[in-house]
C-alpha cells in the first residue's frame, strides 16, 4: 500500500502526493486542489471514505489521478501533450464520482449524471479550461469490461459527445486520438491499485473487489489471473506501455504480484486435486478452553485470522484475549485428523461482546440469548471443498448446546436471501447498500 505514516492517514498521504505531483507537472492553479479535495469531501460525506468496504473505495478513488500524473508526467508517451495530461488528471479524479452508488461496480453513466447535475464542478472544469464532453468520453472508455453489450453502449454515448464537441466534431483524427487517451485513463484505472504496493496489497485489493462483487472466496485467485491475463495479453502494448511509465518499484509490485497469484492458483488446483482423490480430507474440531490458552495456537489462528479483509475483522485489537473468554465458541478445520494442521476456524461469542455497526439495532442485545458468528477464516486454496458449510454447521451445534436462542452473523444478500427460505428461516436484520452484506439472524 502507499505508505503513511502512523498519523496521516493513507487518504491525506495520497491528497499530498497528488498535489506535489500535480505542480510539479505545472498544474499550479487552486481550481486543480479545489477539484481534489471537493471530490473527497463528497464521497466522505456519502459515507464513501476509508470506513467504506470496497475497491472502488475512495483510496482507489486518488490512486488513479495519483498514477496518470506518473504516467502522463514521465515524458516517455509520445504525441502526450501537457493539454493531454490535463484532460487525464481531471478524468481521473471524476472517473468514480458516484456519491450515491447502489452497487460498489461503477456505473459510468451514474457518474457522468451525478457530474451533469453538479453546478460547483461544472464551474471549476470551466475553470480548468476543459471541455466537459472530452471529460465524457474518457470516462466511457474506462467501461470494463470493454466487450459487448457494455462497450456497445459506451461508444453509442461517446459518439453523443464527440459530435456535441466543438474539439471534436466532424474531426475523425481528434476523436481517435481522445478515444487513446481514454484507453490510457482505463489501463491506469485496472492497474493503478496493484502497483503501489506489495503482494499483500494486491491481495487485499483483490479481496476488495471480490467481497463488493459478490464473488463466492474459492473463485477470488481464478478471476484475479484471468483479469491480469486479459491486460498483460490482450492489451500486452498499452499495458507495457503504461507500465513502463512507472518508477521501477511499481514495475515490480506489479509483476511479483501476477507471479504470485499464479503460484497460489496452481497450489488451488493440487488441493482441489488432492481433495478429489482422497488424498487429503477434512476433520472439524470443537476446541477446548484448555486448547485455546496455549501462544503458539492463538499467534497461529491470529496470523489466519489477519488474513481476513479488515471490515470483516471484529473485534481486532482483543482477538487473542478472546480467545479465553470461556463463552468464546472456537471450532477449527483440521487436515486428516483432530490433530491434523489448522487451515480455517469459526469464531464467536455472545452478541454483547462485539461492536457492530452503528446502524444495527438489534432487539436481543442485552438479552445474552444470541450468540454472534464471526466471518469463517479459511487459508487461501481451500474455498469451494465444503469446508466453511462444515465448519458453520459446527458452530451452530455448538452454539445450541450452550443454549443461546438465535444466532447473527453478516453475510451476502444472496446467501441470506437463500436461507430465508431454507431449514433455518433466516431472517434480515438490517441491510447494507452498496456493500450488500448484511446482518441477519437465525433463531437455533
Amino acid at each position: 500500500m502507499v505508505k503513511s505514516s502512523s498519523v496521516v492517514s493513507n487518504t491525506e498521504y495520497l491528497r499530498g502526493q497528488i498535489l506535489e505531483l500535480a505542480e510539479k507537472n505545472g498544474f499550479v492553479e487552486p481550481h486543480y486542489k479545489t477539484i481534489l479535495d471537493y471530490t473527497i469531501n463528497n464521497l466522505k460525506s456519502s459515507g464513501l471514505g476509508e470506513e467504506y468496504y470496497g475497491y472502488h473505495n475512495i483510496d482507489h478513488l486518488l490512486e488513479v489521478p495519483f498514477c496518470a500524473l506518473l504516467v502522463g508526467g514521465s515524458n516517455k508517451i509520445p504525441n502526450l501533450s501537457q493539454d493531454d495530461l490535463k484532460y487525464l488528471f481531471i478524468s481521473a479524479i471524476f472517473h468514480d464520482f458516484e456519491p450515491d452508488k447502489s452497487t460498489d461496480k461503477p456505473n459510468e453513466e451514474n457518474v457522468l449524471r451525478n457530474l451533469q447535475i453538479d453546478s460547483i464542478l461544472k464551474e471549476l472544469m470551466l475553470d480548468a479550461g476543459v471541455d466537459f464532453e472530452v471529460i465524457k468520453v474518457l470516462i466511457h472508455r474506462t467501461t470494463y469490461p470493454w466487450t459487448g453489450q457494455l462497450k456497445q453502449n459506451a461508444e453509442i454515448a461517446i459518439k453523443k459527445c464527440f459530435d456535441t464537441s466543438k474539439i471534436t466534431r466532424d474531426r475523425p483524427e481528434k476523436q481517435e486520438h481522445y478515444m487513446w487517451l481514454g484507453w490510457i485513463l482505463s489501463m491506469i484505472d485496472r492497474t493503478a491499485s496493484y502497483v503501489l504496493g506489495d503482494f499483500s496489497k494486491a491481495m487485499h485489493v483483490a479481496k476488495m473487489n471480490s467481497h463488493a462483487l459478490a464473488w463466492h472466496p474459492d473463485v477470488l485467485v481464478q478471476r484475479s489471473v484471468t483479469y491480469f491475463e486479459e491486460m498483460t495479453r490482450n492489451e500486452s502494448k498499452m499495458h507495457e506501455m503504461v507500465l513502463n511509465c512507472l518508477p521501477d518499484e511499481m514495475q515490480k509490485n506489479f509483476k511479483t504480484s501476477v507471479q504470485k497469484f499464479t503460484e497460489l492458483r496452481n497450489e488451488e488446483l493440487q488441493i482441489k486435486n488432492d481433495f478429489e482423490d482422497k488424498n487429503l480430507k477434512f476433520a472439524v474440531k470443537m476446541e477446548s478452553p484448555k486448547t485455546k490458552k496455549t501462544s503458539e495456537f492463538a499467534n497461529m489462528l491470529h496470523s489466519m485470522y489477519l488474513e481476513l479483509p479488515k471490515p470483516l475483522r471484529f473485534n481486532e485489537t482483543n482477538f487473542i484475549d478472546s480467545l479465553n473468554d470461556p463463552k468464546t465458541i472456537l471450532t477449527t478445520l483440521r487436515l486428516n485428523n483432530e490433530n491434523g494442521d489448522v487451515v480455517g476456524f469459526a469464531k464467536g461469542g455472545p452478541l454483547e461482546n462485539y461492536i457492530l455497526r452503528s446502524e444495527i439495532n438489534d432487539e436481543n442485545f442485552g438479552k445474552r440469548n444470541t450468540v454472534f458468528l464471526e466471518p469463517i477464516a479459511l487459508k487461501m486454496g481451500y474455498w469451494g471443498l465444503g469446508a466453511g458449510h462444515e465448519l458453520r454447521q459446527s458452530f451452530l451445534m455448538q452454539s445450541h448446546t450452550m443454549n443461546f436462542n438465535f444466532l447473527t452473523s453478516f453475510a451476502f444478500r444472496d446467501v441470506i436471501e437463500r436461507r430465508t427460505q431454507s431449514m433455518e428461516k433466516a431472517e434480515f436484520v438490517f441491510k447494507f447498500d452498496p456493500e450488500r452484506w448484511d446482518y441477519y439472524r437465525i433463531e437455533l
